[in-house]
């Protein structure tokens, strides 16, 4: 290493080396001189025909423009672009003819420079080898009338073909710093708006065709192809590379590009633009890898806003193709393609999780309809993915018309009925077992983005499902449930429910559906074919209440995504049920029915019954009425006639409607009854006996009143030798007034084997009984072998005692004396 080092020091300290140096620099030396001399030469040249250089310019200009070019000041640098001529243009301005109506100046530059070829200058020619163009606005201006402040160039004259032509002035390089272009058509309402910070264009002629590879580096301040929806890429950096070649006879120019950055996102990009006098046509297209949110940025603000209601996790593979005509108006055609696959995909309505599809916009869905909103579309193919764990299946859908938008398509699902329970915002049903199978034709309106009004056609069906209805403690135990969506009307088939002891099978029918389960719920009827083998009413009464929650929820103000939970159970609360009743066997609370037939309509949380009859007792009663929640109480109004029960059972069943003077052993009979009767129940079922009201006639046959003791008591002293253990009625009827705990007593005539009796008065369940009997003490015992009129005839005879039964400290009292006396 030494011996090197020391080498190369004595090759530098030799003679030889010293020639060679010196030699070097006198021939550096010469070519700076040679340079100098001849930049000043060509300084001298400049000077001498700066003049005619200046003209030569002027005339190469004016012979191409129908307007007006000023120039400032020229200079030429010296050295700059040698062994080009480099001058620069100080203060340029071109303006068009026109220019006084529109007001737009075609260029307006600081400073330009053209670099002249040196040789083709010594023979008095003009060859611009480069042009740079520093610090200048460019504004391309076309009138709605179709004038363009581009016809400042006039148009070439054909020669003839015997004369000779000449080469064409050429530019082989353009250069743009700090550059401002504007292309404002008005025509087809367009604004291409620009800053350039650095072009950089090196152009190769083919004969009358040119290709260049040119760099861009620039910012996007608009990019409209139409005014009124905005700009694509508004304020975005772009820079890259572009392979653009121009077609004489095609008139046309192709531009090709790729990983092209715009915004920190890469983009391959193919375009043409036909710039040929009658056409005017342009085409793009853009291939990416991109965020939704990225992508949707990217275009005009119109699309943007309502994209951006939509996100998707992970990037797309995306295709955008634009075309249209520049001097048309409206929108380009647009069709933009993307490939989705395992994403999450949110929607103002929720979030669809392992989701895939491919999915397509259109500004031209239908292709007589033009370019623009309404003609938009979205079609989503092939989409599977789960919402709020539930798997969904969509071989096809389209959200068409994004001024209005309606979403049509087929949903398909198939899953385990408890995914369900995820979905409410509020607990209304909860499902602990069976399976869910839905194939659905669907359809709704899209209101600022917003599912809304969704309509759906086809089935439902749920298997060997157990489900709670939580608001009512409803339970349906291992039943099928099958719901078939037609446009006339919702069948609902095969469901039953357990609830405590109650078994209630059902199908129903709810005509018009579609329309009014969202527009008027309150007019919608639910009708229903119930069959129960057993039920308890009492239990069933729990049914009707309304707790306080679900009064709230009703008073809450109704928010922009309403949850489908939540409309179910408001139309739950404000539809009409019509229930066809049949029940083998009811019970409410001692009483027991058989073959129960009645239509109940259920409005809000009342219950009215029409048209019922039922078995009991031995008789029958046929009876309507109605039942509503009032706080704590049931509100009952009934309006029922009996038909010859036997009484004693039917007193039993009602406790003897909380009569304790009697009970009903001591009573036999069959009764007859109308009543119209208006009262209370507790929250239990149980009658309120003080609270009813209304009027009441009943009639007793085969009557029998059995070992009562105030009868007995009285009998055995007053009668020793009438059996009054067991007197027989021929006849026991009355008519009653019912004032909540007291009872208006009129004509109630009591024919028996012991005596007769005919009192009237007020009878109290509490205080204030004053009743009036009157008791003729002839024996008829054999009355009841007469006839009616006979009977009449006879009843007053003989001596007749006028008592009176009053209430005395809560206990009755008989005594002597006359109504009103």
């Amino acid at each position: 290493m030494k011996e090197t080092l020391l080498q190369i020091k004595t090759f530098f300290q030799s003679q030889r080396f010293k020639r060679y140096a010196k030699r070097l620099g006198f021939a550096f030396l010469g070519l700076i001189a040679l340079l100098l001399l001849a930049s000043g030469g060509l300084s001298i040249y400049f000077n001498q025909n700066k003049k005619e250089i200046i003209a030569k310019i002027n005339d190469k200009i004016n012979e191409n423009i129908n307007g007006q070019f000023h120039v400032g000041d020229f200079h030429y640098k010296f050295l700059t672009g040698f062994p080009n001529f480099t001058l620069a243009l100080k203060d340029v301005e071109i303006r068009d003819n026109q220019w006084n109506i529109h007001k737009h100046t075609l260029l307006k530059a600081d400073e330009i420079e053209a670099r002249l070829n040196i040789w083709s200058l010594l023979k008095q020619e003009i060859n611009i080898h480069k042009i740079l163009i520093n610090d200048a606005d460019i504004y391309i201006y076309k009138a709605e009338n179709g004038y363009s402040n581009v016809n400042i160039f006039k148009l070439k004259k054909k020669k003839p073909k015997s004369e000779k032509e000449k080469t064409e002035t050429t530019i082989e390089n353009v250069n743009l710093n700090d550059v401002h272009i504007t292309i404002d058509n008005q025509l087809g309402h367009k604004l291409f708006d620009f800053e350039v910070a650095n072009l950089q264009s090196k152009v190769e002629y083919e004969n009358n065709n040119w290709r260049t590879n040119l760099y861009l580096k620039t910012k996007i301040n608009s990019l409209a192809f139409n005014t009124v929806h905005g700009s694509f890429a508004k304020s975005k950096d772009l820079e890259g590379n572009f392979d653009i070649a121009y077609s004489e006879e095609k008139q046309k120019i192709n531009i090709e590009t790729q990983k092209l950055k715009i915004g920190s996102d890469s983009f391959d990009i193919k375009a043409f633009f036909d710039i040929g006098k009658n056409s005017s046509l342009f085409g793009i297209n853009i291939e990416t890898r991109i965020l939704w949110r990225n992508a949707s940025n990217l275009l005009s603000a119109n699309i943007t806003a309502k994209l951006n209601q939509f996100d998707l996790k992970k990037p797309i593979k995306v295709n955008c193709s634009l075309l249209g005509d520049l001097n048309a108006q409206g929108d380009p055609k647009i069709v933009v393609q993307a490939l989705i696959k395992n994403n999450e995909l949110s929607i103002p309505d929720g979030l669809f999780t392992n989701c895939s599809f491919g999915g397509i916009f259109t500004n031209n869905f239908k292709p007589q309809n033009g370019f623009n909103d309404p003609n938009s579309a979205i079609i989503l193919t092939r989409f599977t993915g789960e919402y709020e764990n539930i798997p969904l299946t969509i071989p096809q859908a389209v959200i068409n018309n994004l001024e209005k938008p309606i979403a049509t398509g087929l949903v398909n699902a198939d899953f385990d009925a408890a995914k369900l329970n995820g979905m409410a915002n509020e607990k209304i049903l909860h499902f602990e077992s069976g399976h869910v199978r839905a194939n659905l034709k669907f359809q709704f309106d899209i209101v600022d983005l917003y599912i809304n009004k969704p309509r759906v056609l086809g089935n439902v069906d749920i298997d060997k499902t157990t489900f709670d209805y939580i608001p009512k403690n409803i339970r349906a135990e291992k039943t099928d449930v099958k719901l078939s969506f037609t446009e006339q009307a919702l069948y609902i088939q095969k469901i039953a429910y357990k609830h405590k002891k109650n078994i209630i099978q059902i199908d129903g029918r709810i005509d018009n559906f579609l329309n009014l389960y969202y527009d008027a719920p309150e007019k919608m009827v639910v009708n229903w074919n119930i069959y129960c083998p057993n039920i308890d009413v009492k239990q069933f009464l729990g049914v009707l209440k309304r707790n306080p929650a679900q009064r709230t929820v009703q008073k809450k103000t109704t928010q922009k995504n309403v949850n489908f939970s939540n409309q179910l159970k408001a139309v739950i609360e404000k539809c009409t049920a019509v229930i066809n009743l049949k029940a083998d066997k009811i019970n409410y609370g001692k009483l027991t029915a058989t073959n129960t037939r009645a239509t109940l309509q259920m409005l809000n949380s009342k219950l009215l019954l029409k048209n019922g009859n039922l078995q009991t007792s031995g008789g029958s009663i046929n009876f309507s009425g109605a039942i509503e929640p009032n706080g704590n109480h049931y509100v009952f109004s009934s309006m029922a006639q009996v038909n010859r029960v036997d009484i004693a059972s039917f007193l039993k069943s009602f406790n003897n409607f909380g009569i304790t003077s009697f009970s009903p052993k001591n009573l036999r009979g069959k009764l007859s009854s109308n009543a119209n009767v208006t009262g209370l129940m507790s929250s239990k079922g149980d009658l309120i006996v003080n609270s009813m009201r209304g009027k009441l006639n009943f009639k007793v046959t085969q009557g029998a009143l059995l070992h009562f003791e105030p009868i007995e008591k009285i009998g055995k002293l007053a009668f020793p030798l009438r059996d009054v253990e067991n007197i027989t009625f021929s006849d026991l009827s009355g008519d009653l007034n019912l004032r909540g705990e007291q009872v208006d007593v009129k004509n109630l005539t009591i024919s028996s084997s012991v005596l007769n009796f005919d009192i009237e008065g007020i009878y109290s369940f509490g205080r204030g009984t004053n009743l009036a009997l009157t008791i003729p003490l002839r024996n008829s015992k054999n009355d009841a072998q007469l006839s009616q009129s006979e009977r009449d005839a006879v009843r007053d005879r003989g001596i007749v005692l006028h008592l009176l039964a009053v209430d005395d400290n809560g206990k009755m009292k008989i005594k002597w004396g006359k109504k009103g006396k």
